[in-house]
């Protein structure tokens, strides 16, 4: 979404006006294919570096992109992102050679150091990471969009494609995650650090499907996204996120086929680069349009290189994790790049760019090795890969070469490491960058630890000793902590309580402390199902709810106790309903409350619980013992000072 002039199709001319444009782009790539304009005796790479911006005592996110680019106005390699908490900076392509990696760590690096003083200022900090750890699903409601025409279009026109009522999350792992939201906002969950190649028209084909190819074991290596809303799910969640965020679809009676905007590919590519733009016109809606001013086709004609602006615009709306990209070199002359998405942000730059060169170097040795990599794999174990891999991280076993089953390690150690060093040989690149960056792929694959597989160790063993908040702030305080030292995963300490030490629950709120698995009864229930639940469950409140979720009354124990103590004594043995006894409108609070608010209410009403309600709908519970945790860590860290 590079393109400031861009607006929802608002009017039937206004969309034939861009179509027409549209395909006349097609045709103009199709006459510059043709004619052999593209630049084929250079290959360079490039990066861009998404991040999420967090306070410094809360570790939650800081909505201050606009403000913080503020003071970088001067500085056109940083970018807004889609949402207030997000930014991205535009590393400079370079030649495929030499200490290329080399000098682009050192150039995201200089970056990220530049915006973080920039940040110190308002007390965040920078942090890359696949999926922010302490993310709440109200970060992702629109007053956090970036206040940006093209955004507010982008998500107008999504809106408008929607078939059903709502976007929906449905991602199971370790937990599950079953959530409707009412915008795609929660696409501004995800960031990356895309890769680019620059490939030659003839070889573009042949190096596409092998960056198809390696889409899984990038992903299993580099996989840093498991945790979602408190939630462990995938190993790089953000597969799933992304596309399920923008993912407009609906269920519907009969099984028509309809590929996500956020999708892998339907098969191998043939042909040449303009199939993927054929499909993806043929498949898509357009949901943008802009002032389209240049005639691609009259610019041919007089030998002038087009921008293809309606080619670049519909690209930008379809989200291949592997993205054929168009580009004018500083030369004039047009240039084609694959850009790999797959690739999440973090856990630290050099693991970044460790990231980049085991893709680079495995792309340039099979595209030696492999005239056509489809003879040798089917599409739809590159795909079963792909979304395994999503899964499982390094966990995963592959299909490979051959169906030969294999596990990530084993492929990535004993077969893609050899081929990764080879490649990047090829180019000439230095022995001690390719000793250096490969190195950490090594060892994260010897010691089988990934920024996923150290946020799951962390969050499971902190989650035992601490509230789910607490859990997911300390591991996005370690992470911070590691990032600055810019140290390599595998070589992390798990994260623990002590990285808790800055952190002030006061602005903290509700939903980030309460109990989500609840145990509810409904008005027509047995008091005796109530009591015997409360002791199997060791619990001491109980909501009741009706029939569609929403809460009607409230059973504590005490209640219990008092309505028990009065049967016997008057040996009174007829069946009483829950609705005879309970509360029938319980204090309650929303997901936003503020927790000192909470604690506060909870105070004055004399009360041990207080039910969590979004609108009508019971959402949670908040107890005394949940505040008594909260008071414990405060006076801990009290008396470490």
């Amino acid at each position: 979404m590079g393109f400031q002039k861009v607006n929802t199709v608002d009017n039937k001319n206004e969309m034939q006006h861009f179509v027409r444009s549209l395909l006349d782009d097609v045709q103009a790539f199709e006459y510059m294919l043709e004619h052999d304009w593209f630049e084929s005796d250079i290959v360079r790479i490039g990066a861009e570096q998404e991040m999420c911006l967090v306070h410094n005592k809360t570790f939650k996110p800081a909505t201050i992109n606009m403000e913080v680019l503020e003071h970088l106005k001067d500085m056109p390699w940083c970018v807004t992102e889609l949402a207030k908490f997000n930014l991205e900076t535009n590393l400079s392509p370079r030649e495929f050679t030499g200490d290329c990696l080399s000098q682009l760590e050192a150039e995201n690096l200089e970056y990220l150091s530049i915006i973080q003083k920039v940040l110190d200022g308002f007390d965040a900090s920078i942090i890359l990471c696949g999926i922010l750890p302490t993310l709440r699903k109200h970060d992702l409601e629109m007053h956090n969009l970036t206040p940006k025409d093209r955004y507010f279009a982008l998500m107008a026109a999504i809106q408008k494609h929607l078939l059903g009522t709502s976007f929906e999350l449905r991602v199971e792992g370790v937990d599950e995650l079953l959530v409707k939201h009412d915008s795609p906002l929660l696409e501004a969950c995800n960031t990356s650090f895309q890769v680019h190649l620059q490939v030659a028209p003839n070889d573009f084909v042949k190096m596409y499907n092998i960056s198809q190819v390696l889409a899984g074991p990038t992903i299993a290596i580099a996989a840093n996204s498991p945790l979602v809303f408190g939630r462990r799910l995938w190993h790089e969640t953000r597969i799933a996120l992304f596309q399920q965020s923008l993912d407009t679809r609906t269920t519907a009676d009969h099984m028509r086929e309809r590929l996500p905007r956020v999708n892998f590919g339907s098969g191998w590519l043939r042909g040449d680069i303009t199939q993927i733009y054929k499909e993806d016109i043929s498949r898509f809606r357009v949901l943008l349009a802009g002032a389209i001013e240049e005639d691609s086709l009259d610019l041919v004609k007089q030998g002038i290189t087009p921008k293809l602006r309606a080619l670049q615009i519909h690209n930008s709306t379809v989200y291949r994790w592997n993205r054929p990209c168009y580009g004018i070199s500083p030369n004039g002359k047009p240039h084609l790049r694959i850009e790999n998405r797959v690739m999440p942000s973090g856990p630290t730059s050099v693991d970044e760019v460790a990231n980049a060169a085991f893709w680079l170097g495995c792309m340039v040795a099979m595209g030696e090795k492999y005239d056509d990599v489809t003879k040798h794999i089917d599409f739809v174990d590159a795909r079963d890969n792909f979304l395994k891999s999503a899964k499982f991280g390094i966990d995963t076993t592959f299909t490979w070469m051959k169906d030969k089953k294999i596990p990530a390690t084993e492929l990535i150690l004993h077969e893609l490491l050899p081929l990764a060093r080879e490649g990047l040989k090829m180019r000439k690149v230095k022995t001690a960058d390719i000793n250096k960056y490969l190195d950490i792929i090594e060892a994260r694959a010897k010691e089988h630890k990934t920024g996923a597989r150290w946020a799951l160790r962390t969050f499971t063993a902190l989650k035992k000793v601490v509230t789910n908040d607490e859990a997911v702030t300390a591991i996005t305080a370690a992470m911070v902590k590691n990032q600055k030292l810019n140290k390599p995963v595998h070589t992390w300490k798990e994260g623990t309580a002590a990285d808790l030490e800055n952190w002030q629950p006061t602005s903290i709120k509700v939903e980030e402390f309460m109990s989500t698995d609840l145990f509810t009864v409904q008005k027509d229930d047995l008091i005796e199902l109530v009591a015997e639940i409360l002791d199997w469950r060791r619990i001491r409140y109980m909501p009741v709810e009706d029939s569609k979720g929403e809460l009607i009354g409230l059973i504590s124990s005490r209640m219990l106790l008092r309505h028990f103590a009065r049967r016997n004594q008057l040996e009174d043995k007829q069946a009483v309903m829950v609705k005879e006894i309970m509360i029938l409108k319980p204090v309650t609070v929303t997901p936003e409350t503020n927790i000192m608010e909470a604690m506060n209410k909870m105070r004055d009403h004399n009360i041990g619980c207080l039910p969590v309600v979004k609108g009508k709908e019971l959402v949670g519970i908040i107890t005394e013992m949940d505040f008594l945790r909260i008071t414990s860590r405060l006076m801990e860290r009290l008396e470490k000072q």
